[in-house]
């Protein structure tokens, strides 16, 4: 069993040897200057924000291919105007950064600006194969989402995992953050039992503030509760104080079965910063060493 891989009762260390990262576009120089920290050819999403104009996309991608890790660069199907503005942007980071991965997501406005009504509209038209995307990543959302009713996520999570594999491509799943890993075992053993064979990155929160962690967690949706945060290691009382995600990695690391929960790493959302979270991660690595 290859040691990249979340295994049960696996030492804790060994769950972090292949996790992935995101940074927005704007995060470049905190890479370049955290990048001794991360293992060369890391997994980094770059993702797409609004207010970010496809120039610094593109940067980003690119200047993570160039410090030796691998880009893997959103797109927000609901942010694209046109069809002719997605091939451009495809045809950029293929001429420019050589990618060979994208990760769709629908976005957040109501109302599309272009033809793409969600991540499926962009995954059917089959125009990611054309710019050599041969993996396409996906969200998942253990806890549900704020305001998509559970059973359209669910089946929009089939029918995206589907029309990947009907392309001949790969599929990655990421999910969303969380503090509690109930929710995550059981919709990793619900998408098993569904069919759903493709990796998933379970989303964890890299070291923060308490209030950094709560602020992003009301943001996107994250079930917060008493209980949970305690479980966590959080402490509404200490809203300065640091966290990290070192209890929720330790019982994953203990109740993940391959069997049951399928092939799984770790993905990091840095809202600490880059420069923490790589030194977080090198810590818990030295620590069970």
């Amino acid at each position: 069993m290859q040691d990249t891989m979340v295994c049960a009762k696996e030492p804790v260390q060994h769950v972090l040897d292949d996790c992935s990262l995101e940074i927005t576009g704007k995060d470049l120089a905190s890479l370049t200057a955290a990048s001794g920290h991360f293992k060369p050819g890391t997994s980094i999403s770059v993702t797409f924000l609004p207010g970010e104009d496809p120039d610094l996309r593109v940067a980003a991608a690119l200047g993570t291919k160039q410090l030796g890790f691998t880009p893997f660069p959103h797109i927000s199907a609901r942010r694209i105007g046109s069809e002719a503005e997605l091939r451009v942007f495809l045809a950029r980071l293929s001429a420019e950064v050589g990618i060979d991965r994208a990760f769709v997501v629908a976005g957040d406005p109501d109302k599309p600006l272009g033809p793409y009504e969600d991540a499926l509209a962009i995954i059917r038209s089959g125009i990611l194969s054309e710019y050599g995307v041969r993996k396409v990543g996906i969200g998942g959302y253990p806890e549900g989402h704020s305001v998509i009713p559970d059973d359209k996520l669910w089946q929009a999570l089939r029918d995206k995992h589907a029309a990947i594999k009907a392309n001949g491509q790969s599929c990655e799943i990421i999910t969303q953050f969380g503090f509690d890993a109930d929710p995550v075992l059981d919709w990793l053993e619900k998408i098993r039992g569904e069919g759903i064979d493709s990796v998933v990155r379970i989303g964890l929160p890299g070291p923060a503030s308490v209030k950094t962690l709560l602020r992003f967690a009301s943001r996107c949706g994250v079930a917060a509760s008493t209980t949970v945060l305690r479980k966590y290691g959080l402490s509404v009382t200490k809203l300065l104080s640091t966290a990290g995600p070192d209890n929720l990695l330790k019982e994953l690391s203990e109740r993940l079965d391959p069997a049951v929960h399928g092939e799984t790493r770790i993905h990091l959302y840095p809202f600490g910063g880059l420069e923490r979270t790589g030194e977080w991660i090198r810590t818990v690595k030295a620590e069970r060493n």
